[in-house]
C-alpha cells in the first residue's frame, strides 16, 4: 500500500463506496483500472467527486493523479479542479 493511505482499492465502485462513507480525506487516482468499461476508470471516480462536491455531499478531499494516460489525466484534473472550486479550495 502506498505510504500515507489507509486503503488500496482496484475498482471505481470500491473507491466511490469509501468516499460516500466519508472515509476518504486524501486520494491518488490512476485513470486505467484494468477494464475497458467507461464506468471503471479514475475519470469516473473524479466525476463522482466533482458531482458530490457540487451538491455538498462530501467534505473536501486532497487529491493526486498518478496516471500515465495523458487524456485521462487532463479529464480527471478538470473534474477535480471543479470539485476544488465547489469546496472553495
Amino acid at each position: 500500500m502506498a505510504e500515507g493511505f489507509d486503503y488500496h482499492v482496484k475498482t471505481a465502485a470500491e473507491a466511490i463506496d469509501l468516499i460516500q462513507q466519508g472515509r476518504v480525506t486524501k486520494i491518488s487516482l490512476d485513470h486505467d483500472l484494468g477494464s475497458e468499461a467507461e464506468f471503471e476508470t479514475g475519470y469516473f471516480i473524479a466525476q463522482f467527486i466533482e458531482m458530490a462536491a457540487h451538491n455538498g455531499w462530501i467534505p473536501p478531499i486532497e487529491w493526486n493523479i498518478h496516471t500515465a494516460n495523458p487524456v485521462g489525466r487532463r479529464n480527471m484534473e478538470a473534474a477535480l479542479k471543479n470539485a476544488d472550486k465547489y469546496w472553495g479550495v
